[in-house]
């Protein structure tokens, strides 16, 4: 994925997919910052301050934010410094410790969920989130991002 954006221009990441659709730059930096949520303010894994979403519960790219526009040198930093939370998840959490429940009840009734669940939430939605960027660099006739590879 950071391969894919790394060599973007600004204009590249206005793109959409169609009307009504979030640019490129807000669809990946909104994947990055939503690795935040889940992992660390969900699950409460540090992390957070050393990427660029240190507030993903309340401010994401997308979602809540289409002003600050992220250039591909931030995407970058974003994807990297989000990874480096996943990869750090994926060497910490046991087998064993994926039916652990983490309860944010206090949140809202249905933010009660296991780790496997934050695991796989953040997975899928990454790969979501990917084959929306694909549509746009299709059109742009620039390489699509394969998880596969």
């Amino acid at each position: 994925m950071r391969n894919a954006v790394s060599g973007l221009t600004d204009d590249d990441l206005a793109r959409t997919a169609g009307p009504g659709r979030w640019p490129l730059w807000a669809v990946i930096g909104h994947l990055a910052c939503q690795r935040v949520f889940w992992l660390c303010d969900f699950a409460g894994e540090p992390g957070a301050e050393s990427t660029p979403f240190t507030n993903a519960t309340w401010s994401c790219p997308g979602d809540e934010d289409l002003d600050n526009e992220l250039n591909a040198e931030q995407l970058v930093a974003a994807l990297d410094s989000t990874f480096a939370i996943v990869d750090r998840v994926l060497d910490g959490w046991t087998i064993d410790s994926l039916a652990d429940v983490i309860d944010r009840s206090d949140w809202d009734a249905h933010w009660v969920h296991s780790r496997a669940f934050v695991i796989d939430r953040v997975h899928s939605h990454d790969l979501w989130h990917a084959a929306e960027a694909n549509e746009i660099l299709t059109r742009l006739g620039s390489p699509r991002i394969d998880p596969w590879t």
